[in-house]
């Protein structure tokens, strides 16, 4: 199944000049980052080691002068950013679903620069809404190094750990919370629930407590990844 989706139209390798352009998008973004923001994060993080270090401080310039809504004159990282798409040739990168885990299929044709410009162009026309966590995962994406894979997905998505992460999970991250922790949909569970309820299970689960070892750190970063939604959450009812 198709979660996200961008074309980057960029330069022929033969080519005397440099540029790029942005084609078909399909970048949901709610909540944010969606799966358009993890579409776009994989973009940077797969790029991010070929692209020059001369490159990396304008590149951070960029990404706050788009983040902040500014006027960005061209070229930027010596490539020219356009509309016209006449005679330049097509990466075509998506974030897909098989079954209840997601992938990343990047299609890289072009260079590191071209590669990443598409991705911070694209996330500089996200909403205002959701535009600064889309360009927070940039950031992250950026300080990536290895594998585009389970581990981006989960260090995009300030997991952090190196599990799979299933659809439900990035869509619909408050539902998973609580679902993980054994609340009802519709509850909205203080800081103090959520703390008992998130220790009454880790004991359930952790082998010191006799559970079965194999797949005790993907059950225990489940329940430590929920814990923290839902504190986040009432984090921000309180302030």
């Amino acid at each position: 199944m198709l979660l996200a989706e961008l074309e980057i139209w960029h330069s022929r390798p033969i080519a005397p000049t440099r540029r790029v352009a942005l084609g078909r998008q399909l970048l949901p973004t709610d909540p944010a980052p969606g799966f358009g923001g993890l579409l776009l994060g994989g973009i940077v993080a797969a790029s991010m080691e070929d692209l020059d270090p001369e490159l990396i401080g304008e590149l951070q310039r960029l990404v706050a002068d788009l983040g902040a809504g500014r006027r960005i004159p061209q070229p930027r990282l010596r490539h020219r950013f356009q509309v016209d798409r006449i005679g330049l040739a097509r990466s075509y990168h998506r974030l897909v679903a098989h079954g209840d885990e997601v992938e990343f299929e990047l299609e890289n044709q072009g260079s590191a620069a071209a590669q990443i410009l598409g991705a911070v162009y694209a996330a500089g026309a996200v909403d205002e809404a959701h535009r600064p966590v889309v360009m927070e995962t940039l950031r992250r994406a950026m300080r990536w190094r290895g594998l585009v894979g389970p581990s981006l997905i989960a260090h995009l998505s300030r997991g952090g750990d190196a599990r799979g992460w299933t659809v439900q999970a990035l869509a619909h991250p408050r539902r998973w919370a609580l679902e993980v922790l054994g609340f009802a949909d519709a509850t909205a569970p203080e800081r103090g629930e959520v703390q008992r309820r998130f220790r009454t299970l880790l004991r359930a689960v952790h082998p010191d407590h006799g559970a079965a070892s194999e797949g005790a750190a993907e059950r225990i970063s489940a329940l430590a990844e929920a814990r923290r939604i839902l504190l986040a959450e009432t984090s921000e009812l309180l302030a």
